[in-house]
């Protein structure tokens, strides 16, 4: 049996059954059903945050956000996320404007930001990377000093808490993941959060094609509602999430101890972070060449780890070319172990003898 990197959270059978038995009694399918409704109470209750919307998926969380900011121009990022980030911005017709990130915890690095604002920046959109929260404080202060607006891509920070408060609560917009992979799931599936009332107002008109009445419209929006399937599966799946993240974290620790004399950078997590989700177990190797031989003898094992992030986005085929060195580097580098719910010791132990034999051949 393989052990890819990730494998969804499923809750027993029987539990799913019960809420798809009563959605085939009522017919309510979709359109802003009672268990979206329950759903969005529920996440707002567990997060402990004020506002959101449960939409279809992440990626148009991302769209909703600078459309609902009214973004144009300029909008400067970080080039080692995944490519939705960037390929969002390119697809509100805006410039993603690269700016390098720290090579210890891999997010966009605030002191290289003011630089690349120029008279057509109006917004700063970075990624909580592997769930480890930017350094909020420097980039709001930025944000502020030009007037721009922020957004975070916080689509693996389910959890994840920063000075006393959910990582979804800073920013304008922040946006996430529900996606079957991620520590809390709906199969698809993904939310904004904002704790501006007359954003949230706007981002629900554009969740569902501009509808006031269900013969009036206010604006241009389009299709990014959920089900109530995937609502169901939000729900079964939000009962064990404190036992998910519980296992995660022991997870992480685990590789932690078993990996402390592999040669490899690990993740710094970012000062103030009351609660990392664990979300991810990122490893850097020294050179690309003892990645792809770790890689291959993982392989061999049926062991499928990924090179999360690769390539570095600067470097896509449809963006203006800039030189972000340190994200090039650790993109080119960068090895994501297996992490999901029901990986066991055993199994860790397997990878961590695999990974310290290549080193030590």
């Amino acid at each position: 049996m393989n052990i890819n990197v990730t494998k969804a959270f499923l809750p027993p059978i029987e539990e799913y059954q019960k809420y798809i038995e009563n959605i085939f009694k009522t017919v309510w399918l979709t359109n802003n059903g009672p268990l979206l409704n329950e759903l969005e109470l529920k996440l707002k209750e567990y997060l402990s945050v004020p506002h959101m919307l449960y939409l279809s998926n992440g990626t148009v969380a991302i769209q909703i956000a600078i459309k609902a900011l009214q973004l144009k121009g300029g909008i400067i990022t970080t080039p080692f996320s995944y490519v939705a980030t960037t390929s969002s911005i390119v697809w509100e017709q805006c410039n993603p404007i690269f700016v390098d990130i720290d090579p210890y915890t891999f997010n966009i690095d605030p002191a290289k930001i003011e630089a690349a604002i120029t008279s057509t920046t109006t917004a700063i959109l970075a990624t909580h990377v592997f769930g480890n929260p930017c350094e909020i404080e420097a980039i709001q202060t930025i944000a502020d000093k030009y007037g721009l607006k922020v957004i975070y891509d916080a689509a693996h920070c389910f959890g994840t808490k920063y000075k006393g408060k959910s990582v979804f609560q800073y920013g304008d917009i922040s946006t996430t993941s529900f996606h079957a992979t991620k520590l809390f799931h709906t199969v698809e599936g993904g939310a904004v959060f904002t704790n501006q009332p007359n954003l949230l107002k706007k981002m629900a008109l554009l969740r569902n094609f501009g509808h006031t009445t269900p013969s009036t419209f206010d604006g241009i929006g389009i299709n990014a509602k959920n089900s109530e399937l995937h609502s169901a599966m939000g729900l079964c799946v939000l009962k064990y999430a404190n036992q998910i993240m519980v296992k995660r974290k022991e997870q992480w620790n685990y590789y932690k101890e078993k990996l402390v004399s592999l040669e490899v950078q690990f993740l710094s997590i970012t000062e103030g972070t009351d609660n990392y989700n664990a979300s991810y177990f990122p490893v850097i190797f020294k050179t690309e060449e003892q990645l792809l031989q770790s890689v291959e003898a993982l392989n061999l094992q049926g062991i499928f780890p990924r090179r999360y992030f690769y390539p570095s986005l600067n470097q896509l085929n449809y963006v203006s070319p800039v030189s972000c060195p340190f994200s090039e580097r650790i993109a080119k580098t960068v090895l994501c172990l297996p992490m999901y719910h029901d990986l066991s010791m055993e199994e860790q132990d397997m990878i961590s003898r695999v990974l310290l034999r290549i080193q030590n051949n």
